[in-house]
């Protein structure tokens, strides 16, 4: 896995000093780009969406939402340490209130108290500190099967990768169980957002592309972007 993620990154710096050839400034790697958001999306309606459609006729809403808790308290501590590199107390102490909290009181972050108490998730990650920190997002690009994302994000990721518990489950098994189940926890959240895609945009990539791009910036700019950022979705992607 460590190799993996070593070739990701060096891929993504590659990228990001060759280029590909399009027409648009803020998607040079558009090619590369479209072929793999087709190669995930053939993916997706053959095995993940079929997957986790099972796995949501089965499994009863109250335990998918005791598994989401779960991972969503795993990456609290994270997202915590994130907020206090992007100097923000305010978000630091909730997390740390949130994560012991949630973890004593919901027995281990099955049960989410904390959201009831005031306390939200800091929903902070690598990229979004290195974006803080001035790193400009380079450009987008789509890595098979994890998706959307851009040159900043994917060293991002491998930060994330580093950060998060999951990781350092010592049983392999154990380890792509677990990994396997989040997949498939957070596909079956998304089941009819595919169904939405398909009616409000005449090109999907498109409408992807954009609306992570604009997700991304507001991420980092908690809601509050700079007005000269054209982040926009066109009329002509809908």
């Amino acid at each position: 896995m460590k190799k993996q993620i070593v070739v990701l990154t060096t891929v993504a710096l590659s990228f990001w000093a060759a280029g590909c050839a399009s027409s648009d400034p803020k998607d040079p790697l558009e090619p590369w780009n479209r072929a793999v958001y087709s190669f995930n999306d053939g993916v997706d309606q053959a095995i993940l969406k079929p997957v986790a459609t099972g796995y949501k006729a089965v499994t009863p809403e109250f335990a998918r939402q005791h598994v989401s808790n779960f991972f969503n308290n795993a990456s609290d501590a994270w997202g915590t340490l994130n907020a206090a590199l992007q100097l923000k107390p305010e978000k630091f102490l909730t997390g740390v209130f949130r994560l012991g909290v949630n973890t004593i009181f919901g027995f281990g972050g099955l049960v989410d108290v904390a959201t009831g108490m005031g306390l939200d998730s800091p929903q902070e990650d690598f990229g979004q500190t290195l974006g803080y920190w001035g790193v400009g997002p380079g450009p987008y690009i789509v890595w098979p099967i994890l998706g959307s994302s851009n040159v900043r994000d994917s060293v991002g990721m491998v930060a994330d990768w580093y950060g998060s518990p999951i990781t350092y489950i010592q049983d392999d098994g154990t380890r792509y169980g677990v990994t396997a189940l989040h997949g498939i926890n957070l596909r079956a959240e998304l089941i009819g957002a595919d169904d939405v895609l398909e009616g409000a945009a005449l090109d999907k990539y498109l409408f992807v592309r954009d609306g992570y791009m604009q997700r991304r910036q507001n991420l980092i700019y908690d809601g509050n972007p700079p007005m000269d950022l054209d982040f926009d979705i066109d009329d002509d992607d809908l």
